[in-house]
């Protein structure tokens, strides 16, 4: 838990630090796996189109991580700004998710 007593420049490195970290982490794994796999259940448009938006979110969460990590801390970043990166994520992991599940499925089933 989060000492709450923490200043308030602390308090948002303890924070926004880790989740900008969390974000990189789960966009590079998600372009990853749109790079290297054909997803059959996603036309190469819809596939090509996704890929785009995850490699321009890691542009945003890379430049939000760098003005962060410039000013030592002292820049936060408003929710509305994080809702895209979350909301385009949970739809990579709906995607990741169907293709394991397809992946583990032996064929003919």
């Amino acid at each position: 838990m989060l000492n709450s007593k923490l200043p308030e420049s602390e308090l948002l490195k303890a924070l926004l630090e880790p989740l900008l970290e969390d974000f990189n982490y789960w966009l590079e794994r998600s372009a990853n796996l749109l790079e290297t796999e054909e997803i059959p259940f996603l036309s190469y448009e819809d596939q090509s189109d996704l890929l785009a938006r995850v490699k321009q979110a890691q542009q945003e969460v890379g430049a939000a991580k760098a003005l962060f990590q410039a000013t030592g801390g002292q820049v936060a970043i408003e929710t509305a700004a994080l809702i895209p990166w979350h909301r385009l994520l949970a739809e990579c992991w709906q995607v990741s998710a169907r293709f394991r599940s397809l992946q583990s499925t032996p064929p003919g089933k």
